[in-house]
């Protein structure tokens, strides 16, 4: 041990063989800094883990998302008049569950529209007429039956190929609205970028979205009302194209009349809505071929 002192090694004993120094009170201060230096540090019962990034940013879109669409509700003028560029992630979401929301609700409520077709053929005064009491009865009993059979199993009825490609069909529709409402806008002299244009577009379809969404719902309960949401959804796509071009000031005074593009923007949409309804109509004939060549649903008549 060295001796604090003069620094002379001694080998041991109490004192410093060549200045006296007592060396015990050296060999506890020592013993004490060393057992400070290494005493160890507590540890945390447990380390906290951070959310994952994704999460947290999905969180924050939905919450946003959900705040802009609450808010379109209650006030959908002020709230597309204020919608930039930067409601374009939400005005997209809303396209998006605009243009599923429609096949679903299809897939889901199929049968019931099914049954309200041939009731309102029967209604018909040319086959009322011919039609005795007991074949309404028959008719409501088969319906009844449909109604509790799950026909989509029997018939091969596949979600995904029907809602994906229908919405994939519905939104490359209304993508092309958008676009042609853009186009009539610029030549009505509106100057606006596509982005801020598409966010108040989606941002004016709130409440059609809002309605289909309700539909949606009652369709899942088999509430046969809900093809009157689907019907007062798709309609109001009409009021969504003079609502968007008229909240824009035009920059000058020698572009196209807001009326002419308007009409020419619904022409476009009546297009897009024929092409829409005839995809829907091969599936609806798809359906039936189906229904007609399957034995277990023949079976159940």
């Amino acid at each position: 041990m060295n001796c604090s002192n003069c620094g002379h090694f001694n080998e041991g004993g109490k004192f410093c063989v060549k200045c006296g120094h007592k060396l015990q009170e050296e060999a506890a201060v020592s013993q004490a800094a060393a057992a400070s230096e290494y005493q160890p540090q507590p540890q945390p019962a447990y380390a906290p883990q951070q959310p994952n990034q994704r999460v947290r940013q999905a969180k924050k879109v939905s919450k946003s998302f959900f705040s802009y669409f609450a808010e379109g509700i209650k006030n959908p003028t002020a709230t597309a008049q204020a919608a930039g560029e930067s409601q374009f992630v939400n005005a997209l979401i809303t396209v998006i569950l605009y243009a599923l929301s429609i096949p679903i609700m299809l897939y889901v409520g199929w049968k019931l529209l099914l049954i309200q077709f041939v009731r309102s053929m029967f209604k018909l005064p040319i086959i009322s007429e011919e039609l005795a009491p007991s074949d309404m009865e028959d008719f409501n009993t088969g319906a009844d039956l449909i109604k509790a059979t799950d026909i989509n199993s029997i018939i091969h009825f596949n979600f995904t190929d029907f809602v994906f490609k229908q919405g994939i069909f519905i939104f490359i529709g209304l993508a092309i609205i958008i676009g042609a409402t853009y186009v009539a806008a610029k030549f009505g002299k509106v100057d606006v970028s596509f982005k801020e244009f598409f966010s108040r577009f989606g941002t004016f379809m709130i409440i059609p979205t809002a309605l289909l969404l309700i539909g949606l719902v009652l369709a899942f309960l088999h509430v046969e009302y809900f093809s009157y949401f689907m019907n007062f959804g798709l309609l109001s796509i009409f009021l969504v194209v003079p609502f968007t071009i008229a909240s824009f000031k035009q920059s000058g005074t020698s572009g196209l009349d807001r009326i002419y593009s308007t009409l020419i923007v619904y022409v476009v949409i009546t297009i897009v809505l024929t092409f829409i309804a005839n995809g829907l109509g091969e599936e609806a004939k798809t359906i039936i071929t189906r229904m007609g060549n399957s034995s277990e649903l023949n079976d159940l008549f």
